[in-house]
């Protein structure tokens, strides 16, 4: 069976089809649409599925309508979307480095952007809206120095993963001064965001990001194309009429803007864009960049994490991160042991 088809237009384009790609994210797709409705339903007051979905239609009663709409309804689209923004941001940081462990969680921008929530909860005691654009502001100024400082007639892969480890250290460090210079209310509160969480989210959260993500991932699949061509090398993208570094660039802009605004509305949630371009490049078999399913797989492996601790520790009770955080750490330690049998560290 053929995986790959030629579909020709009647203008005369021809469109490549990945016919195994375009199935797993379907199937990704239905699986974290799926979760969301059970997710919707669980709770201290659980809601059948089915009259979760009337509900959604607008044929629930008064009390279902203020518990799916207003409550539960904006979590989990933040949730949706937090995880669609890390797992393509994460396919770009490693389809840019080239290099399987490039992603935000390892380079820096995660704690970049806890850097700038720290600052505006520690120092400024700001507001939720505030702890926001720290947390925006910080993510994209890490991003911005990792860049330059890796930049040398270009940016290689591995010298930006170096560059972003040796970024990820300082701001680790700082992050933990200003923990241990802040009160105890100031810090019981930084602790609670730094763990990354969908708690107490509304709607303030969903259409900013809501926005971005209109904005940033069609700009990004457009650029599919000349990121599939750069990883067989920039003399040979230079030759295929790729203008590299301007779209790497744009690439990179987009993924820290991703990366920072996931941060920014839900915490540092770990290694969802670390383990989600590599799941689905393992689902798809695609040597490509894999973003579209990557996009889908990060959104349904972050409510299914959101699911998982709300089924077992019960509603609030386990922030999404700290599952994420040991999934993700498993997967970690499997990814360093193959990559290391296979021979590439």
């Amino acid at each position: 069976m053929k995986t790959n088809r030629a579909i020709r237009t009647p203008g005369g384009l021809s469109v490549r089809l990945d016919v195994r790609a375009l199935t797993v994210v379907l199937l990704l797709l239905a699986a974290a649409l799926t979760a969301s409705v059970v997710l919707i339903g669980t709770g201290d007051f659980p809601i059948p599925a089915g009259d979760v979905l009337k509900t959604l239609l607008g044929n629930g009663n008064a009390g279902q309508e203020f518990i799916v709409n207003e409550l539960r309804l904006p979590r989990v689209l933040v949730g949706l979307l937090v995880g669609a923004s890390l797992g393509l941001g994460g396919a770009l940081f490693q389809a840019v480095s080239r290099n399987p462990l490039g992603s935000p969680d390892i380079l820096g921008l995660g704690q970049g952007a806890t850097a700038g929530a720290l600052v505006m909860i520690v120092l400024f005691s700001g507001s939720a809206a505030e702890v926001t654009v720290g947390a925006l502001v910080g993510g994209l100024v890490a991003g911005l120095a990792i860049y330059l400082l890796a930049w040398k007639q270009g940016v290689h892969g591995y010298r930006l993963v170096l560059v972003g480890i040796g970024v990820s250290a300082i701001l680790t460090a700082v992050n933990g001064y200003l923990m241990t210079v802040s009160d105890i209310v100031d810090a019981a509160r930084a602790m609670v965001w730094m763990t990354g969480s969908l708690s107490g989210r509304d709607w303030d959260q969903v259409w900013p990001l809501l926005g971005l993500c209109a904005v940033l991932v069609p700009l990004v699949l457009a650029n599919a194309r000349g990121l599939r061509m750069m990883e067989m090398g920039d003399d040979v993208s230079y030759a295929l009429g790729v203008r590299v570094e301007r779209v790497r660039g744009l690439l990179m802009i987009a993924a820290v803007l991703l990366t920072a605004s996931a941060t920014a509305a839900a915490g540092p949630v770990s290694f969802v864009a670390l383990t989600a371009p590599q799941l689905a490049r393992r689902l798809t078999r695609s040597p490509g960049p894999n973003l579209l399913p990557s996009l889908c797989m990060g959104a349904a492996l972050l409510v299914g994490a959101d699911w998982i601790s709300q089924k077992v520790f019960g509603a609030d009770q386990m922030p999404v991160g700290v599952v994420t955080g040991v999934l993700g750490g498993v997967y970690l330690l499997w990814l360093l042991v193959t990559e290391r049998k296979a021979g590439r560290i």
